[in-house]
């Protein structure tokens, strides 16, 4: 199983960097899978498309040489019974590839810094992205309410213990292009790496290291134009002051209509999700603890949820497992809800943040930059 989302938008100069190029080459053994060959992909702005390839010897043995390979690293995978292993590779580089068992478990990589650095961020990743589809596939089997309580708990631990390993290699290994890689990297259903374009501290502290370690890499320039974006999607999200916004009337888990406008003169995050979301648990498990939070706040606040599932029941099931404490509604047209056209939502989760006085001062805002704002908000 593939589990990376690679950060191809990066990788528009990758061939355009250095005049200088050489040879990479790269040998190893794999034992233990049925392939009979390997194969040498380069990974390209919008397309991955094999350069080279080789036949195992009957002990799992090969060699391939690559020519014109540009001296600042870039990103390649070799491609092992199914199986994609991420390098870094820059001209020069003379790399012992191989594995026994398991591919992507067991990889060693040796003659590449940044490509054992990577290794060591991808098995930890993909590893972890595996354990959390195999706890996922649990729930489709009958469990009783303890059975489920503790899965959830247990797939909520490992969620976050991943996300906090994530930031952590970053952090400790931001000079490094295999942070870069980690940056980009997301668990299924997740669409930021923590929390939006608040994000933009880590991209930007990667950013710093490597105008030290590779200033001429493209992969610090195309970096620095996302964290431009960042901003600026920053700078427009605090100047939001949309006083009309439109009403919604949807139907809970009872079958009663609520009106968002019925909670004039709270807080309201207006939050939309889907039960199908990998991550939705865990979201919902943060906002809970929010709940709680400003419960007994001077000024209310109440989360009106819309739900854009396919699936009634699924979406009853997930309300009545989480228990959910806040309003939580429905709009069963999936990706065609009229609610989400209605606030032009591109993508989930999405929410927007409602003052007392009925305007919009926040949009996908989440953490401690939602909680910061709540504080302002209620008192």
């Amino acid at each position: 199983m593939n589990k990376q989302t690679l950060f191809v938008t990066l990788t528009t100069a990758a061939l355009m960097c250095g005049c200088q190029s050489s040879k990479v080459k790269i040998s190893g053994r794999f034992v233990g899978g049925d392939a009979k060959n390997i194969y040498l992909e380069q990974v390209l702005p919008l397309t991955q498309s094999v350069v080279d390839s080789a036949a195992l010897a009957p002990d799992g043995s090969y060699r391939m040489e690559l020519t014109g390979v540009a001296k600042t690293p870039s990103l390649y995978n070799v491609i092992y019974d199914g199986e994609r292993i991420p390098l870094l590779l820059a001209g020069g580089d003379r790399l012992t590839l191989g594995s026994v068992g398991s591919v992507i478990r067991n990889y060693t990589v040796e003659g590449s810094s940044e490509s054992e650095l990577l290794r060591q961020f991808y098995q930890a990743f993909v590893t972890g992205a595996q354990q959390l589809e195999n706890m996922g596939t649990e729930f489709a089997r009958k469990l009783t309410d303890e059975e489920r309580k503790s899965l959830i708990k247990e797939y909520t631990a490992e969620y976050y213990r991943i996300r906090r390993e994530q930031l952590r290699f970053i952090i400790e290994h931001k000079a490094s292009l295999a942070a870069v890689y980690a940056l980009y990297q997301r668990l299924p259903g997740d669409t930021y790496l923590f929390n939006g374009d608040s994000d933009v501290v880590y991209y930007r502290t990667v950013a710093e290291a490597l105008q030290e370690s590779y200033p001429e890499s493209p992969y610090l320039q195309s970096l620095q134009a996302e964290i431009a974006r960042m901003d600026a999607r920053i700078s427009l999200t605090s100047q939001i002051t949309e006083a009309r916004h439109p009403d919604l009337e949807l139907t809970d888990i009872y079958g009663k209509k609520i009106r968002l406008s019925s909670l004039a003169g709270k807080v309201v995050l207006l939050d939309f999700w889907s039960a199908e979301l990998g991550s939705s648990n865990a979201l919902n498990a943060d906002l809970k603890e929010l709940y709680r939070k400003y419960a007994d706040a001077p000024v209310g606040f109440e989360v009106y949820q819309v739900a854009v599932d396919t699936s009634k029941p699924l979406w009853i099931t997930a309300v009545q497992e989480q228990q959910l404490p806040w309003i939580s509604v429905s709009d069963l047209r999936g990706r065609s809800s009229v609610a989400l056209g209605l606030y032009n939502v591109q993508r989930l989760p999405a929410n927007f943040l409602i003052d007392k006085e009925g305007t919009i001062v926040a949009k996908n805002i989440y953490g401690k930059s939602l909680e910061a704002k709540l504080d302002e908000l209620t008192k």
